[in-house]
């Protein structure tokens, strides 16, 4: 084995230009390997806000599992209606504290996926037709003074 330099050159084709690393799903040059999909990695805006919405339906689901929790817990206090209640009390206060955690973070994750999208669809020729929308929009006022001729 040589140094790192010379084994990242490998990893990464090196001098003979052959790459040494590649995703799975992409074939090699001689057309063999991989699982067949196109050579360019590729992103869409649509792409990310389908991702950025699956995971806040999550924290949608992981909601409604709460509730679902919440109801069963209806009566189990009450003295003497069931020996195991304080454990089971225990086992509740765990679950909640994990699910209203978990909900937290599929909603921040949401807005972070959705933003990855947003950014990366607002390139600088995308960002300049923006704020040519906006000067269209709002107009400066006329300069002080009148016209000029």
């Amino acid at each position: 084995m040589g140094s790192f330099e010379e084994e990242w050159a490998r990893l990464r084709g090196g001098p003979s230009g052959e790459p040494g690393m590649r995703l799975a799903s992409v074939p090699a040059a001689d057309g063999g390997g991989g699982g067949g999909g196109d050579a360019d990695v590729q992103s869409t805006r649509p792409a990310w806000t389908a991702a950025g919405t699956a995971v806040g339906g999550l924290a949608g689901d992981v909601k409604k599992a709460l509730t679902g929790l919440e109801t069963g817990q209806t009566g189990l206090a009450a003295k003497g209606a069931v020996e195991s209640a304080g454990a089971q009390s225990e086992v509740y206060a765990s679950w909640k504290t994990y699910l209203e955690a978990l909900s937290g973070r599929c909603t921040a994750l949401q807005g972070k996926l959705e933003r990855a999208g947003n950014d990366l669809f607002l390139t600088d020729d995308n960002l300049e037709g923006l704020f040519i929308e906006l000067a269209k929009h709002y107009q400066d006022t006329p300069a002080t003074g009148g016209q000029e001729r």
